[in-house]
């Protein structure tokens, strides 16, 4: 990967990780040929596996009626997500702890 590629991808990147809303606008920002960013597409793979994740675990976690448990599930998800964002922010390709890898096989044909 290239700094030009890394520069250019930057900002799709960031507005993955900023709702899920974000990852759909970065998608699509980043499909424009002219825009095309490995570097991108590796943080919206990475978005989008913790977005669904939190979601899918999150229905899940909010059926327990314990404080500990959910807010545990919070600062978990809270942790993984600013380490992605300050990933995309510090221009590094370091994918997220436990599940990133995972992401990227998962997702591989999304960016491409």
């Amino acid at each position: 990967m290239t700094e030009v590629d890394i520069e250019k991808g930057r900002k799709n990147a960031i507005i993955s990780y900023i709702t899920l809303f974000g990852v759909i606008i970065a998608y699509y920002l980043n499909n424009e040929v002219e825009n095309k960013s490995e570097f991108a597409s590796f943080h919206i793979r990475q978005s989008l596996g913790l977005w669904l994740t939190f979601f899918a675990l999150g229905y899940i976690i909010g059926s327990f009626d314990s404080w500990m448990i959910t807010s545990g599930f919070y600062v978990f998800f809270a942790v993984l997500f600013i380490y992605g964002f300050t990933n995309a922010l510090s221009k590094k390709h370091d994918p997220v702890p436990l599940i990133g890898e995972f992401y990227q096989k998962i997702f591989s044909n999304l960016g491409k």
